[in-house]
This record gives structure tokens, sequence and C-alpha cells, in this order.
């Protein structure tokens, strides 16, 4: 069984859901501290040309805090008017505006439980089949840090590959996995270049962007543009 965990991010860009679509199985990573400057509750789409940061309030949000105990504060409507005053003439706008809508409008206040119900809600849309659970749902050794905690949650999992992001190439150490048995892989991405409007290809921007502008299969295909380290 293949696994990837990862922090609950806010519409990631492709990487994250070629990451979503590659494992059987996804931990979503909420008993873990919040982290500020990362992508839990922001991330950017393209405004006049240019990469824009959009944030979704979050209320007392804390590095002294996990992910799921932080309530999602009020301005999702101001979300929602960005996304359509920059994307009302893209030509997927009627089909993914309703489905944006819908996640920002959800009744869910918890930061975890809201950004994983965008997670499934797109990865339904996109006709991925992965299994989502919650970190906080497994029972597991919370003493342990870093990829001894990784390690436990596979174990408890009973994953024989675990797969993550490019960036934790640094963190991880495949000789550890071996030894309990499990395979360890980076995906690193391929990014495919598409049509933004009349603008200059901009990459990295938030999946909002890829829906936009591109049709499902189209986004199928990106999905599976990436290399496995």
């Amino acid at each position: 069984m293949t696994l990837a965990i990862m922090q609950p991010y806010l519409f990631p860009y492709i990487g994250y859901w070629q990451l979503i679509n590659a494992v059987d199985t996804f931990v979503i990573f909420d008993d873990v501290n919040f982290i500020k400057k990362g992508y839990i509750n922001k991330n950017n789409i393209l405004v006049s040309g240019n990469s824009k940061s959009f944030t979704l309030e979050l209320l007392k949000a804390s590095q002294n805090k996990l992910i799921n105990e932080i309530e999602v504060g009020n301005n999702s409507d101001k979300v929602l008017n960005v996304i359509k005053q920059n994307y009302s003439k893209s030509p997927y706008f009627d089909i993914v505006y309703p489905l944006l809508e819908n996640i920002l409008m959800q009744d869910e206040k918890n930061s975890a439980k809201f950004i994983g119900y965008s997670l499934q809600k797109l990865s339904a849309f996109l006709e991925i089949d992965t299994k989502f659970i919650y970190s906080s749902d497994i029972e597991k050794n919370n003493e342990l840090k870093a990829q001894d905690k990784i390690l436990d949650i596979c174990k408890k999992q009973k994953a024989t590959n675990y797969i993550n992001a490019i960036g934790g190439k640094e963190l991880y150490d495949k000789e550890k996995f071996l030894e309990q048995n499990m395979n360890l892989n980076f995906l690193e991405t391929k990014i495919t270049e598409y049509k933004q409007l009349k603008n200059e290809f901009m990459p990295y921007l938030s999946i909002i962007d890829i829906l936009m502008f591109n049709s499902k299969d189209e986004i199928k295909k990106m999905l599976n543009k990436y290399t496995l380290i």
C-alpha cells in the first residue's frame, strides 16, 4: 500500500495533487503545529499577469497550536470575490466557480476539516479515488517527532511505500524506511505550460488557476507528469 502524509494546504499547486493521485491513501497531517509562513491557509493566483497571494482568515492562529485547533474566520466571501474578479473570463469559470463557492462557503469552521473537505471535493471532481485519513484519527505515538513520527504512521497504516514531496528529500533517510520494510520515494513535478488568457505563462500557482484554464482531461494528464526519485 502506497501512502503520503502532508499538512492540509489550501488549493495547493499541481505537485500536491500529483502526490494525492500517486498514492492509495493520503494522510492529512492535522495534529502538528501550525506554520505561519506556510501554505496552510493561503496560495497564489493570477492577478493582472502576476502571481499574487490570497489568504483565508484564521482566528487566533499560532505556531503554538495544532492545525486542527484553529478555526476559519469570515473572509471566504472576499476570497471568492478576488477569484471572480480575476478569472471570470477564463474558459472553465462557469464550471469551476460553483465548486469553489461550495468549498469556501461551507459551514465547517475547524481549519483542518475545512481544508480537508476542499482536498476531497476537488479530488472527487478530478476523479481521483485516493482514500483520505486525518492523522488525528490514527492511534499512534504522539511523542515521536519528524521522521520517526512519519514511520510510526506508515507502520500503523501497513504501508509498503511512502512517497513524499521532493522538498522533503533532506528530511528522510531511505535506509531507515528499508529497515521497516518500506520503500521511500520523492515526487518531482514536471510543470506543464498552458494558456493563461493573453499573459506570459506563470507557473506554480494554485490549482485554481489550472482548473480555470484547463479541461478535466488536460488536468488528468498533468497529474501524471512527474518523476519518482
